[in-house]
């Protein structure tokens, strides 16, 4: 259902999880994501620092879709390969990240994964203008190349490091105007990479100002996943350094109202935080537990709220 259609009248469960790896099989990263407690996932549907890949194994695809079974994680995500950059003027490279992204889909596709993240593209000096209508053009491609399949690419924001595109909405909202099959496509919102490139978050009314013109520029109803990160650097640095939960720039602030903003109570929600561990506990569970800690304040203060509307 649409973000903007969605009401609440009970509280929906936030549905929490991290990009893991694909170490030993995809399958793994379902069953280490479902061992910290996540509702979902995200990973790589190969190396994401190679072009080239074995295509997935019938075994290997079916392993991957009995864990999200058996574990009950949902809604999985995949993150396409860094190399690929669909701005490119370079026609040769331009090219091979086309080709690139059609069996990122494909993979997708064969492992049920609905939402394929990307970021959009760098223009390494052609221009914005050029680099949209690249990019743009490729997707196309991309799409005339996957008739019919369920898989979406979701561009991704950015912090605009470099000529990345992506840190302005306005991008993201001329990508979906020259594209053909825009109805295929979505949005991933990315904390870090949005306060980086200049958007605030931190107190309720620069959140909503954000989300508003997040609305008015490209349309919530086009936003299916988000990633929760922290950032490094500060509000506008346009540095992408990612930190853990409450442990950066952003703070806590941030989170607890996205958290508690229910037109994107159902979408999943995916850390990529630093991994490791401290005092002996995974970083992962950490941040995750952060966040449950907000939803559970969210809940509470959606209760009284609810309960003082009756009274009154």
């Amino acid at each position: 259902m649409p973000a903007k259609a969605r009401s609440q009248s009970q509280w929906v469960p936030r549905t929490f999880g991290a990009h893991m790896s694909i170490a030993g099989g995809h399958d793994r990263a379902v069953r280490a994501a479902a061992a910290l407690g996540m509702d979902c996932v995200q990973v790589f549907t190969k190396s994401n620092n190679q072009w080239k890949a074995k295509p997935l194994a019938d075994e290997q695809v079916a392993a991957f879709r009995r864990s999200l079974a058996e574990t009950g994680v949902g809604d999985p995500v995949a993150h396409n390969s860094y190399l690929i950059n669909l701005a490119s003027p370079d026609d040769e490279l331009w090219q091979k990240s086309i080709d690139a992204m059609v069996i990122e889909l494909e993979r997708a596709e064969a492992l049920g994964i609905l939402h394929l993240v990307s970021h959009p593209g760098a223009h390494v000096g052609s221009g914005e203008e050029a680099g949209i209508a690249r990019i743009a053009s490729g997707l196309d491609e991309i799409h005339r190349r996957t008739k019919g399949f369920q898989a979406r690419i979701a561009l991704e924001t950015t912090a605009g490091q470099g000529s990345c595109l992506g840190h302005r909405f306005e991008h993201l909202r001329d990508i979906l105007q020259r594209a053909r099959e825009a109805d295929r496509l979505e949005i991933c919102v990315d904390t870090c990479h949005i306060f980086a490139a200049g958007y605030r978050l931190e107190t309720r009314d620069e959140y909503n100002e954000t989300i508003g013109e997040l609305d008015r520029i490209v349309g919530l109803d086009r936003v299916r996943v988000w990633h929760l990160n922290d950032s490094v650097k500060a509000c506008g640095s346009r540095v992408d350094r990612h930190a853990g939960i409450g442990r950066g720039q952003l703070g806590l602030g941030p989170f607890g109202h996205l958290v508690a903003d229910p037109r994107f109570a159902a979408l999943p929600m995916i850390l990529e935080t630093p991994k490791g561990t401290e005092g002996g506990e995974d970083l992962d569970a950490i941040n995750l537990r952060a966040l449950r800690d907000l939803e559970t304040r969210a809940r509470l203060d959606a209760t009284d709220a609810s309960r003082a509307a009756r009274a009154s």
